[in-house]
């Protein structure tokens, strides 16, 4: 959708919203928003506020599309939402007359929640951002999505995000470049940069992203939040528009980790059109909100990653804030350990990464059950539409074909095999309950760079262990970005030990409190 487009779909909510909560719209939007603080609000305060009668589904609702009115399409124009749900407030109104009867709807109760664009919605399009795939309607919701709207969540929209999310700054054919709310000449990260940013502005309370190498973590750690891939298995990728069968995961993004757990909460579980997720057969999920009980630091032991702290000029800032959080840890009761991979991040996605060679068979499966104006990559590619960013990942899909088969492929499925198996050996050998390096290894980049550097997201995309990135404070403050450019630092667990990964994050940001709005995107 054009921002034109967007823009008159953000109004003509917004104007319904005013209707419903008697709100005149008709003055800057600034001046006329709904009282209800969705920019700060959790999953617990809306519930809270909700039983309380301090405020309404409705009016929650409202405040979300006010804001994405006020800073999306107009004040600093992040373009972090491709369309607006116009359903979302009808939702919002059956959620209010579901509470007045029955009670809360679910876990999730009127929390609003915005989908990155490669989520099938069954009541809006799916595009994965491109021009090529305009107007696609799947046939129903992704796995995910359908487990979010059973437990209360609010579809507020569906986010920008890289083109077919196979790179990392967010720019689409059909969404343009999203900004940083935190500094608006850099990029939010990517490929999940469009729910990164309008998550930190206050679009929504949380987001879905996808992650093959860096795409949940790279936004989180840009945009100041909280971002979780998941053990492999631990959640369904049905319905999502796929990049890789070995490396993709779906997870939530969010500003805090008790958010991100009740979401995960909602996420995980087994499903049979997914068979990644039958592991979990005869596997009870424990309660994630449950392990949050502020001590997850204490007596900790973990692995500091050396691989990761890169020399020079240009990591200077991040290396910095690294530092402080290895100070941060201690004090909290960590033990640190510095360890090695004998590789580097870019070492690690140069031996072993396998998305070229499984991209074509699977998104022409997806394609296959959507109602798309294409039905193959070649005709994506001839079609010219794409963002110019994308053109060379997809010649290079298209040429490999279906490179499943080909010997370099199971090389590196073994390669990837025994890259688990050998970290697994290594945190077993230094008793590590949790590994600990930043994110990226640079600050995220200006939207001029037209790329994305020294990201680490690999580790845990290849060997499919979970990975939370919580925010690890700013850079040095400048006129462009006031409060400094966000810094993402990462822990990286054993399989199926969210519990204590999300223990750690929370105990690490209860100590330091980093979390805070953008300058660009104040209360309204």
């Amino acid at each position: 959708m054009s921002s034109i487009g967007r823009g008159r779909a953000v109004a003509a909510a917004v104007e319904a919203s005013a209707l419903i909560v008697g709100t005149n719209v008709a003055g800057p939007a600034a001046a006329h928003a709904p009282d209800f603080p969705v920019e700060q609000a959790s999953v617990a305060s809306i519930r809270d506020a909700i039983a309380g009668g301090r405020t309404t589904c409705r009016e929650v609702v409202a405040a979300s599309l006010h804001r994405i009115q006020a800073y999306d399409d107009r004040g600093p124009s992040l373009q972090a939402v491709l369309r607006v749900n116009n359903k979302a407030l009808s939702t919002a109104a059956a959620l209010d007359r579901q509470y007045r009867k029955h009670g809360f709807a679910g876990p999730l109760h009127c929390v609003p929640v915005l989908l990155k664009d490669n989520y099938d919605t069954e009541d809006l399009p799916t595009t994965a951002g491109s021009a090529a795939l305009a107007g696609a309607q799947p046939p129903d919701d992704a796995e995910t999505v359908a487990r979010l709207r059973d437990a209360g969540a609010v579809v507020i929209g569906k986010s920008n995000l890289h083109e077919f999310a196979v790179a990392g700054f967010t720019a689409s054919s059909l969404g343009g470049q999203t900004l940083n709310p935190y500094d608006p000449t850099r990029t939010p990260g990517g490929s999940s940069g469009g729910t990164g940013a309008g998550v930190a502005a206050g679009f929504a309370v949380v987001g879905t992203g996808t992650d093959t190498v860096n795409s949940i973590r790279s936004p989180a750690s840009a945009n100041n939040l909280v971002g979780l891939r998941p053990t492999r298995g631990l959640v369904s990728r049905d319905g999502i528009v796929p990049v890789s069968s070995t490396q993709d995961a779906a997870g939530p993004i969010g500003r805090s980790v008790a958010d991100v757990a009740a979401v995960l909460q909602v996420m995980a579980g087994a499903d049979p059109k997914d068979s990644a997720t039958d592991v979990l057969a005869g596997r009870t999920l424990p309660d994630y909100l449950a392990a949050l009980d502020g001590e997850g630091l204490g007596g900790a032991r973990i692995g500091v990653v050396t691989d990761f702290l890169l020399e020079g000029e240009q990591y200077e800032p991040v290396n910095t804030v690294v530092e402080q959080a290895r100070a941060d840890l201690v004090a909290e009761g960590a033990t640190l350990v510095d360890v090695s991979l004998d590789a580097t991040a870019s070492a690690l996605s140069t031996s072993y990464d396998v998305q070229r060679f499984e991209y074509e068979p699977l998104l022409e499966s997806n394609l296959a059950t959507t109602d798309a104006p294409v039905d193959t990559l070649e005709e994506i590619r001839a079609s010219g539409l794409p963002d110019p960013s994308v053109q060379p990942f997809l010649t290079a899909a298209d040429e490999t074909g279906d490179g499943r088969t080909s010997a370099e492929y199971a090389q590196r499925l073994v390669g990837i095999a025994d890259l688990r198996a050998r970290l697994l050996a290594l945190m077993d050998a230094q008793g590590l309950d949790l590994l600990f390096y930043p994110m990226q290894s640079r600050l995220v980049e200006p939207v001029a760079e037209q790329a994305q550097r020294d990201r680490n997201g690999i580790l845990a995309a290849l060997t499919g262990f979970p990975a939370l990135t919580v925010p690890g404070g700013f850079s040095e403050p400048t006129a462009d970005a006031p409060l400094g450019v966000p810094v993402g630092v990462e822990f990286l667990a054993r399989p199926f030990d969210e519990p204590r990964l999300l223990a750690a994050g929370q105990d690490y940001e209860e100590a330091t409190g980093h979390r805070t709005l953008p300058a660009s995107t104040p209360p309204l």
